[in-house]
């Protein structure tokens, strides 16, 4: 308690200050009310949660929901802000921050977790998902309690995993139809040294990119070519300066509520439960918008001019075979244990 009022210097300085006039003070049930009103905000504490996800997106949306869950929950005991859109650094910053405990929270790709936690990599496998439910019963299972352990090594703590979905393809030269279509394809990627090797596999130029720089380079030619869920793909507008769309679903991306593991614990319990419920919560209504906003979201995009290519079955093969020697690089960054745990959840 003593901390908390060295942060809020003046409120201390003004009680003391008052101190001796409050004895002349008729304590009326108004004067009660707002003595107790003021130190239930005086002692609130304030949890920032950042993300670089735009203000729109299903994700930011069930961060702000999870915001009022855990105040109204907790009677205001403890208050969430919220930062989405960059507003409080990159994808790379949040993480960092997380770690140094200047956020408690980010709500962020798999792919830029991969290189504090590079077990990660076992979602990254590429064509390792067919079904989301599946993916879904990994993480919520086995998987995900395997990989708990790894993010504690590292100071943070997993507390759940929304969805970004299916990546897909778009680029601005041609329609792909094989393998042949891919051949030096400048295509940007999320830093994550699997999803690297995977399209350097597949015969692409992969390069790696901030997201808030990917509009540009596409329009000025710097980059052919992108990958993101079909959501994200309308959301960001790539639309207005990529032609062609192809389905390739490579990779199956989460997004992953990490805290620090310190902070959070350092919570009473009842707080913990608190925020494990609201984010329970939030979990569960953004999965559910995400698959809707999947399917409404390539309409939109054909709707927007994009030319749709659908992959079919030989072409999908073709790259599964292409790139089967990813999973010898995860084993080396994950283990053979995870990565086979990873393998029989994909495969139920």
């Amino acid at each position: 308690m003593l901390e908390l009022f060295e942060k809020r210097d003046i409120p201390m300085r003004i009680s003391i200050s008052r101190l001796g006039r409050l004895k002349s003070i008729r304590l009326t049930p108004a004067w009660i009310a707002s003595l107790l009103l003021a130190c239930t905000t005086a002692s609130a504490q304030p949890l920032r949660v950042a993300g670089n996800f735009p203000a729109n997106h299903s994700s930011s949306l069930a961060m702000a929901q999870l915001k009022l869950d855990v105040e109204k929950a907790s009677s205001g005991e403890l208050q969430v802000e919220v930062f989405p859109a960059m507003q409080l650094g990159s994808a790379q910053d949040n993480v960092d921050q997380v770690r140094n405990g200047k956020l408690f929270m980010t709500w962020i790709s798999t792919a830029y977790l991969s290189r504090t936690v590079p077990e990660l990599s076992v979602l990254s496998i590429p064509f390792l998902f067919t079904d989301r439910q599946v993916a879904f019963k990994a993480v919520d299972g086995k998987v995900g309690a395997m990989l708990k352990d790894k993010f504690a090594a590292n100071g943070l703590l997993p507390l759940g995993f929304m969805e970004l979905g299916p990546r897909q393809l778009t680029n601005s030269q041609r329609p792909i139809r094989s393998i042949t279509d891919l051949k030096g394809l400048k295509v940007r990627l999320q830093p994550d040294e699997i999803h690297i090797a995977t399209f350097q596999a597949l015969g692409a130029n992969p390069v790696k990119m901030d997201i808030k720089e990917v509009y540009g380079a596409l329009q000025t030619g710097a980059l052919d070519a992108q990958e993101n869920p079909f959501a994200v793909i309308r959301d960001r507008n790539f639309y207005q300066v990529q032609k062609y769309l192809t389905n390739t679903s490579h990779f199956f991306d989460f997004i992953v509520l990490v805290a620090n593991k310190q902070r959070f614990e350092a919570l009473k319990a009842e707080q913990q439960k608190v925020i494990q419920n609201a984010v329970l919560k939030a979990v569960i209504a953004q999965r559910t918008a995400a698959a809707a906003e999947d399917i409404g979201a390539i309409v939109d995009l054909a709707n927007r001019g994009m030319k749709f290519e659908p992959v079919r079955p030989s072409f999908r093969a073709d790259m599964r075979k292409a790139t089967e020697s990813i999973i010898d690089s995860v084993r080396q960054k994950a283990g053979a244990e995870l990565v086979q745990a990873t393998l029989d959840a994909a495969a139920k």
